[in-house]
């Protein structure tokens, strides 16, 4: 544990006995994620490819002995409560709708629950497509476990903070998130069947090589990406209908469609339906070999492989940006680079690169510079390695 973490659990700690008059009896981490390869592919049923992060949001708690819920947050500086037996959204304090829907999703499974008093804090950069939000859904569904004795396994942890966020707060996401959270492993990465649930651990072996993944958000906030990513699924849920009635074979996903179909029957769909769906099955068939590569300890394929699927991601399915793929490409050209990619939802946030460990300042002194002053662009650049999925501080 750095410093900084030390400090951090440190201040939630004082903060906590300020707050509610004892120590806490139980403080979670659970990470933020990056995903490495395998992007939109989730929601059709497919494979994606994330880390477990060296960024993470953390819960310190105890029950209380009432059946109200009292929330701190460090970052925010602001306190919330509310009872378990009335659970409602807060538009004044948002961040506490991730919390309010996890308590409301384990009532709703009947799981027996009572008040507890909390302080939470994290070094999770937000807006940033790295998952704080899942980061946060999943240690506190830990945090109850633990609290509670109530016998959730990981799988089932993800699952629960999955449906808080579908539900409660009303974002779709998929499952990977959350389940890079609660299982994600050190030094490796997860390819998850998001059809199902099954998940192998990659070994990454990174480091030792030399390399690091370099996290890089481009200045650029996310815009778009509720109405985008809607119209995403849309397109993607017509091309499943209309392959199904070209075909003449049931499916239920863009996961059961192959490339030999889409090339079959391109002149019969959409342009723009043709152009998703491919870039989902190939993506698909790009996470099974990027998963390969790394197994045979090809860093150079791997990264191949990553500059392909942002290709895909720009010209397929039309979720870059001007900002993004300028970065993308003088990361690509720079030669300690080994591949470079858009990660997230698109549309703005993150760009992520495997990097020459030692050659990272003069990443930051050449691409960034570059793409600064071209753009006019605030960056922040994470040199990250891959943790452990949601543990007991």
């Amino acid at each position: 544990m750095v410093v900084a973490e030390k400090d951090r659990i440190g201040e939630m700690q004082k903060a906590f006995v300020e707050k509610f008059g004892a120590a806490p009896s139980v403080i979670v981490r659970a990470p933020g994620r990056v995903n490495l390869i395998g992007e939109h592919t989730d929601y059709n049923e497919g494979f994606v490819f994330p880390a477990a992060i060296d960024r993470e949001m953390i819960v310190a708690a105890s029950t209380n002995e009432s059946d109200v819920i009292s929330a701190y947050s460090l970052d925010y500086d602001e306190s919330v409560s509310f009872s378990v037996e009335q659970i409602a959204a807060s538009a004044e304090h948002q961040w506490s709708n991730y919390l309010r829907g996890v308590v409301d999703v384990l009532v709703k499974k009947k799981y027996k629950i009572a008040g507890l008093n909390l302080v939470t804090s994290g070094n999770v950069p937000q807006g940033a497509g790295l998952s704080s939000s899942a980061a946060f859904e999943v240690a506190l569904v830990s945090v109850l476990n633990l609290l509670y004795d109530l016998n959730i396994d990981k799988t089932e942890i993800a699952l629960l903070a999955q449906k808080a966020e579908n539900d409660f707060v009303g974002v779709q996401c998929g499952i990977m998130d959350q389940f890079v959270s609660a299982l994600g492993e050190e030094d490796a990465a997860i390819m998850i069947d998001c059809r199902s649930l099954e998940y192998k651990v990659v070994p990454l072996k990174l480091e030792e090589k030399g390399y690091s993944i370099v996290i890089t958000h481009s200045g650029v906030h996310r815009g778009l990406v509720n109405s985008e990513y809607n119209a995403r699924r849309a397109e993607c849920a017509e091309g499943v209908t209309r392959l199904a009635e070209l075909t003449g074979r049931p499916l239920n996903s863009l996961r059961d469609v192959t490339l030999q179909d889409l090339f079959d029957h391109k002149n019969a769909l959409a342009d723009k339906v043709f152009r998703r769906s491919l870039h989902v099955v190939s993506e698909n068939q790009r996470v099974l070999d990027a998963v390969s590569a790394l197994e045979n300890e090809d860093i150079d394929g791997f990264g191949t492989l990553m500059n392909e699927s942002h290709e895909s991601m720009k010209t397929n399915f039309e979720i870059s940006t001007d900002e993004i793929d300028l970065l993308v490409g003088l990361t690509q050209k720079f030669a300690a680079a080994r591949g470079a990619r858009m990660t997230g939802a698109g549309f703005g946030g993150c760009t992520v690169a495997v990097i020459e460990t030692s050659s990272i300042n003069d990443y930051k002194d050449t691409v960034i510079a570059e793409y600064e002053k071209a753009t006019g662009k605030q960056t922040s650049v994470y040199v990250c390695a891959a943790k452990k999925g949601v543990s007991v501080i």
